[in-house]
């Protein structure tokens, strides 16, 4: 039998395994099933943004001419823009301004009082902190809902129903972001770095805006959006809050436009209707766009020596 030379020996199988190339962060491994399930949530996701931005540009009777996921022969995208500007002597201009109130002072607020709330839970130690961590995952688990009625009640005895206060005032409070602020501050602000600065006679506040605030960039962004998503897309409590159209924000007008169809002697507007909800979504959009640079994780770390 010929002996077999060190040139033709095959490796075997355990050393052909040790030199596959392990997976790592630069080369993951694939998964056919999370590229279909990715790609199915994409699809998702994306269709019902394609079908708005096509059916825009149709005029009234092109939407119901033409394929749902095809332009029409006449493209009244900008006129259909003026037109939802000026409809009923410009409302779409005034309920687009209510919005922005609503999330600059009730987004703003909750993240503000978060971020403070969220830095004292983590970085102080006080009587009762068991509990109130209690109360806030108790508050992240109560539905917005089973509060709206006690809400309503309890707004309609100070009398300020159908006022921007009563849709303000509730958006001050976000468990979710409290807890989400708690968690990262505890993360991404190591001790050392405060009581460095307290060692170089820094008081709490300045050690707060030039040490802690900067740190917490990221988490302030993250809870800046949910919130700020969370008020422009509410509808159940201006709903039952408000009665003034004056006051309304962009989801309950574009209800109304969309209501005007079913009712006696009303216009069927739903150009108007597409035209606003496209127009509603585009400052979320250039929002995520613009604020997603600061959704960076690890800004604290090897910023202090072991």
């Amino acid at each position: 039998m010929a002996a077999t030379t060190p040139s033709t020996r095959r490796p075997a199988p355990a050393l052909r395994q040790r030199r596959r190339r392990p997976h790592s962060v630069n080369h993951p491994r694939r998964s056919t099933l999370l590229t279909v399930l990715t790609g199915l949530v994409l699809v998702y996701s994306l269709v019902p943004l394609v079908w708005l931005a096509i059916n825009a540009t149709k005029t009234q009777p092109g939407l119901f001419d033409s394929f749902g996921l095809w332009f029409d022969g006449d493209f009244a995208l900008w006129s259909n823009i003026t037109d939802t500007l000026t409809y009923d002597d410009g409302v779409f201009v005034r309920w687009l301004g209510n919005t922005l109130l609503y999330v600059v002072a009730g987004a703003g607020g909750a993240t503000f009082l978060a971020v403070l709330g969220g830095y004292a839970l983590a970085k102080f130690q006080f009587p009762g902190k068991r509990a109130v961590f209690a109360v806030v995952i108790g508050a992240v688990a109560v539905p917005g809902t089973a509060l709206a009625v006690p809400t309503f009640l309890m707004f309609s005895e100070m009398g300020l129903t159908n006022t921007p206060w009563a849709v303000i005032i509730p958006s001050l409070i976000s468990p979710f972001g409290l807890y989400l602020m708690w968690v990262f501050a505890a993360d991404s602000i190591p001790g050392e770095l405060l009581e460095a600065a307290r060692i170089d006679g820094a008081s709490e506040l300045r050690t707060f805006f030039r040490v802690s605030l900067p740190l917490m960039a990221p988490g302030i962004v993250t809870v800046l959006l949910f919130t700020m998503v969370a008020t422009w897309n509410n509808y159940f409590l201006p709903l039952i809050m408000i009665k003034d159209p004056d006051w309304y924000p962009l989801t309950l007008g574009l209800n109304a436009w969309n209501a005007q169809a079913s009712t006696a002697g009303g216009e069927a507007i739903f150009n108007l209707v597409i035209t606003g909800s496209l127009l509603t979504i585009l400052p979320l959009i250039v929002a995520f766009l613009l604020l997603q640079r600061y959704w960076q994780s690890g800004l604290a770390a090897g910023s202090v020596k072991e």
